[in-house]
């Protein structure tokens, strides 16, 4: 898509560091030279503020990555990218079943509701939970590694969903402040919240995650 609306060699691409490196590596391939903003700390998609400070006279494009059920505020970054000259390109998630959704929509009201020994995730308009995403700061006390250790030995399955921000990457290193992707790097866990989940196994997640209580910073 880079490639058919004549992005190349001497441009600038807008994307994320927090997420998968593909999108960087489409950037390069098409002869573009990738450039990373910052996101919204509750949607952890591309800030529309972030983008327009990255933006310069060689920004050609924007690349806006949909994260964990969460949708961008495409609204904004469209009209960024008509008051800017830029092609505005979207990259969503694979879209569930309705009935799927509904069901892991009911397990993320589940845990909301329960969980105090982490920070929820921010239940914006549509949010269909592909991933159900927590907060865990260290604040002093274990951090979000030894948290998720201490969760899985007590049979949970949790994931970090982005280990290392792509600006952190050797091929693509940059010296750029990101502090809310630094964060959101450091801080989030994945949660399971699949349609298979019986509510013994909620119980669990729940119980697991509250034992390891008093991680909690103030809201942002």
């Amino acid at each position: 898509m880079l490639r058919a609306a004549g992005v190349g060699l001497g441009d600038e691409v807008v994307v994320p560091a927090f997420g998968n490196v593909e999108v960087a590596e489409a950037v390069a391939k098409a002869g573009a030279l990738p450039v990373f903003a910052d996101i919204d700390p509750f949607t952890y998609c591309l800030d529309a503020s972030a983008v327009e400070a990255a933006v310069t006279p060689r920004t050609a494009a924007v690349v806006v990555v949909h994260r964990f059920g969460r949708l961008a505020d495409i609204a904004r970054l469209h009209e960024l990218g008509a008051r800017h000259g830029l092609l505005v390109l979207e990259q969503g998630e694979s879209e569930a079943p309705y009935d799927e959704i509904a069901q892991r929509r009911e397990r993320a009201a589940y845990l909301h509701a329960k969980l105090s020994g982490v920070r929820t995730p921010d239940d914006g308009d549509g949010h269909t939970y592909q991933q159900y995403v927590v907060r865990v700061p260290g604040n002093g006390r274990p951090d979000r590694d030894a948290f998720a250790r201490a969760v899985r030995s007590r049979g949970v399955e949790c994931r970090v969903p982005v280990k290392t921000p792509v600006h952190r990457l050797p091929e693509f290193r940059r010296c750029v402040s990101l502090p809310e992707t630094e964060r959101a790097s450091d801080e989030t866990l994945a949660l399971p919240v699949d349609a298979t989940l019986t509510k013994r196994d909620m119980q669990r997640i729940v119980s697991a995650c509250n034992a390891l209580g008093g991680l909690l910073q103030p809201a942002f």
